[in-house]
Formats: structure tokens, C-alpha cells, sequence
């Protein structure tokens, strides 16, 4: 995989697992880590040799929200410098109906037709809670401590997290953990429905990458990539139009290889090779 300066990327069995790689600063969010994670999520997306996309964090933490010496620089300039030039990861010429429906900084995850995998295996914290939140599944360590972090910087609920935490959570925890930006551990998490599951953190990756491996190789590639793309649409979509666009994409499957192989595979009692064709 190419070179980055603050992540690590390796490509295995078509699991493509993304670390955030600043283990001495808790792997605290810089630009340089916003252009490089979105640019190998990109890259990832568009590669047909990879089926799966995880994300996670080197040493002890996942991400320990914005670096410090940042929002120094932002206090200092009363503002100034968060607006100033910033590099850019590479963004398509015709991005996608659904990138255009979810803009900002994590809305090209959404838009990425392979599924996102968080695994939370530390403290978690500010914008590094919000990218977990535009993966489609989280896991994370049982001890592994969270916080919004915003109220307690004099900051505001940041980059769509007022959209998507409620929906994940329900209003009312959203609001706490906004409001108190208290910390939690990975065991709440899962009982609010913040992460798919907490489990004890020498059991993290293994788990994670069974599950990464399995979508892999026993699922259609194709299949996820539009159930991904008819739940992120369903957001803003009535339910007879989301019904509409199920029925044409189910219609679609019929001549598929995919679909082929699926009900081959199950009445031959042999593994799939799916194609995503």
C-alpha cells in the first residue's frame, strides 16, 4: 500500500484495515490524519481487490479527538487559522447523489460502497467519536474510555454529530453526553446502541477481523454495496420511495453473477465466489 505519514494501511484476504498511526499523542486528529484517512478510505472504495474497510487506532488509543496544539493554534487566532488553506484529499469529479446528500468531512464514508468497520480499542474522544459514527458498525473494547468532549472546550456539537448521534443513541443520551461531554466506557456504549458490541480488549481485533473476513468472503460484495447505499438514502427518503428503489434494485439481482452464485453455492453446500457482478 502507498506511504502515508500518519496512518498505516495493509491489505489482507480483501480486509483493507486503516490505523491511525500517532501512538504517542493517542492518535490525536491533525489535517495531515483527515487527508490520509479519507484518501485511503477513497482508494479503498474504488479498489476491487478490497471487499472490507477497517479502521482503528496504534497503541492504546483509537483517537484521542482533535490535537491540542491545533485548537492552540485556532484559540490563538481567535479563529483565523480554521479557516486558512488546508491540503485536500483527492475528491471525485462527479461525486455521488448520495456524497452530495451527506456533505462535510465524513460524508464520503457514507458514500463508500464497502462497508466500514470501527474498532474502538481505546480512548475515544471529540472527532475522533464522530468518525466511529460514520462507520456502518462499531466495536470496541469494553474499557475503552468515550467522550464528546465539545461542551467542556467551549466547542459545539461538530461535523453532523447533532444529525447522527440521536439516531444512533435516542435524543435523550444524546443530549447527555453532548451536554456533560462526561466519559463512558465501551460497556455503556453498547447498552445506549452507540457500538454493535464491547467485548474485553484482548478480544477486539480477533473478533473485528473474523467479521471483516467473513463479509469477505461470504456475502456479496454487490449486495452491500447497495443495501449500504438504500440505508444512507432512507435517511431522507419517504418510506413508498425507499420501497420504489427496492423493488428496481431486487429486479436488477435476478441477472446478476452474484445472484447466481448465491443460490448455487447454497443448493451445491459449497462456499460462495462472489464476483460483486
Amino acid at each position: 500500500m502507498s506511504a502515508y505519514q500518519e496512518i498505516m494501511t495493509g491489505l489482507s484476504d480483501g480486509v483493507l484495515t486503516i490505523t491511525l498511526n500517532r501512538p504517542e499523542r493517542l492518535n490525536a486528529w491533525t489535517g495531515t490524519m483527515q487527508v490520509e484517512v479519507e484518501t485511503a478510505i477513497r482508494k479503498g472504495g474504488a479498489d476491487e481487490a478490497v471487499r472490507v474497510i477497517i479502521l482503528t487506532g496504534a497503541g492504546r488509543g483509537f483517537c484521542a479527538g482533535a490535537d491540542m496544539n491545533g485548537l492552540q493554534s485556532i484559540q490563538a487566532s481567535a479563529g483565523a487559522d480554521y479557516n486558512e488553506t488546508r491540503p485536500a484529499a483527492p475528491k471525485p469529479q462527479a461525486p455521488s447523489e448520495l456524497e452530495k446528500m451527506f456533505p462535510g468531512r465524513f460524508g464520503h464514508m457514507f458514500a463508500c460502497p464497502k462497508p466500514i468497520i470501527a474498532a474502538i480499542n481505546g480512548p475515544c474522544a471529540g472527532i475522533g467519536l464522530i468518525l466511529t459514527l460514520f462507520a456502518d458498525m462499531r466495536y470496541a473494547a469494553a474499557e475503552a474510555k468515550f467522550t464528546t468532549a465539545f461542551a467542556q472546550r467551549g466547542l459545539i456539537a461538530e461535523h453532523g454529530i447533532a444529525w447522527q448521534l440521536p439516531r444512533l443513541v435516542g435524543e435523550a443520551n444524546a443530549l447527555d453526553l453532548l451536554f456533560t461531554a462526561r466519559k463512558f466506557d465501551g460497556a455503556e456504549a453498547e447498552r445506549m446502541g452507540l457500538v454493535n458490541k464491547a467485548m474485553p480488549g484482548d478480544e477486539l481485533m480477533g473478533y473485528v477481523h473474523d467479521l471483516a473476513l467473513h463479509l469477505a468472503t461470504q456475502v456479496s460484495p454487490r449486495s452491500v454495496a447497495i443495501m449500504k447505499r438504500q440505508v444512507r438514502e432512507s435517511y431522507l427518503q419517504s418510506y413508498a420511495a425507499s420501497l420504489e428503489v427496492a423493488d428496481g434494485e431486487m429486479e436488477a439481482s435476478f441477472a446478476t453473477h452474484d445472484f447466481k452464485e448465491g443460490v448455487a453455492s447454497f443448493v451445491e453446500r459449497r462456499a460462495p465466489a462472489f464476483t460483486g457482478r
